[in-house]
């Protein structure tokens, strides 16, 4: 509702601010066709314009269940200097986080394997990643070559990097290559020798001069790779006892996102965290109040340039 006038005097220049608000915000005429009809400038109606947002004669209500999710992405872009932020509504049913999430990154993915900039893309592995791989749109790119980033696991699961990467290659009808090594080694001796076997050094190169790379964060209650990827010998309860709140490409994390003092750091085969640093876009897709520690410590190191995640789980970490 308009506010009455207080007073007999007319404001021509407020009056003259509406009128031409009025016609280009509400009946939609160009700058061009304002000027025009109020005998001014181009530049006059754009200062106009600018002056009624100003003393807040025009105000923007975006009525969607996007808006909060586009003022989150800009405040996450903003809280860890990440370059891009892509955050969804959450649903109702917590158990669907993952799935709106992977969801989310499907789409993502689709657009950004299109760019022809994006030549070698590397593909972890968990289930908002398989997740992405089921509700993306094809593509076709065979100029792309996907490449694993992660060790396998022993037993067979829609879940491993080897069933995941090559869907996703499949899908942008891409090149693929898998990093055929377990996640860990026996030992960090034999770590050591692993990596330096021409095999698994050509592809951990390869992996560091991907263009882009995506990979998830796990917690220590339902990470995949708690489950069913630890060695024998460790549990969940003493790297808990470490400090670990949760897992990136296998590295056992502190709620600073800093290594825990654990010898299962020492065996991973792969890329070092600080790799990430040299490709040009790192992705990270996770979602749930589970999840939150683990995401947020990892943000804060700087490692990542896209965040992909749900409403809840955005205000949380900030």
């Amino acid at each position: 509702m308009a506010r009455p006038a207080r007073t007999l005097k007319i404001d021509e220049e407020e009056r003259l601010l509406v009128r031409i608000a009025w016609a280009c915000e509400i009946e939609g005429i160009t700058q061009a066709a304002a000027a025009t009809r109020f005998g001014i400038t181009r530049l006059r109606v754009n200062k106009a314009l600018a002056e009624a947002r100003r003393r807040g004669i025009v105000r923007v209500s975006i009525n969607s269940v996007y808006s909060p999710c586009a003022e989150l992405e800009i405040a996450l872009s903003n809280h860890y200097g990440i370059s891009h932020a892509r955050v969804v509504p959450t649903p109702d049913d917590p158990a669907a986080v993952q799935t709106i999430v992977g969801i989310a990154l499907g789409h993502h993915l689709a657009a950004l394997l299109m760019r022809p900039q994006v030549r070698l893309f590397g593909m972890s592995w968990g289930n908002t990643l398989n997740l992405a791989t089921r509700h993306m749109e094809p593509i076709n790119r065979p100029d792309l070559e996907i490449v694993s980033v992660m060790g396998g696991l022993t037993k067979g699961s829609e879940l491993n990097v080897y069933e995941i990467t090559q869907r996703l290659a499949d899908l942008c009808n891409a090149d693929h290559s898998y990093f055929t090594a377990p996640i860990y080694a026996g030992s960090a001796q034999s770590r050591d020798v692993l990596i330096t076997q021409d095999v698994f050094g050509r592809v951990i190169e390869k992996i560091r001069s991907a263009d882009a790379l995506a990979m998830a964060a796990g917690d220590m209650s339902q990470s995949l790779l708690i489950r069913d990827g630890l060695p024998s010998e460790f549990t969940a309860q003493e790297l808990i006892e470490a400090g670990a709140v949760g897992d990136v490409l296998g590295y056992m994390l502190d709620e600073d996102g800093n290594l825990i003092d654990h010898p299962i750091n020492e065996r991973l085969i792969g890329i070092e965290l600080e790799d990430l640093r040299a490709i040009p876009d790192t992705i990270l897709a996770a979602g749930g109040a589970h999840k939150v520690p683990i995401m947020r410590g990892f943000l804060g190191k700087g490692y990542v340039n896209t965040l992909v995640t749900d409403e809840q789980t955005a205000r949380a970490l900030l």
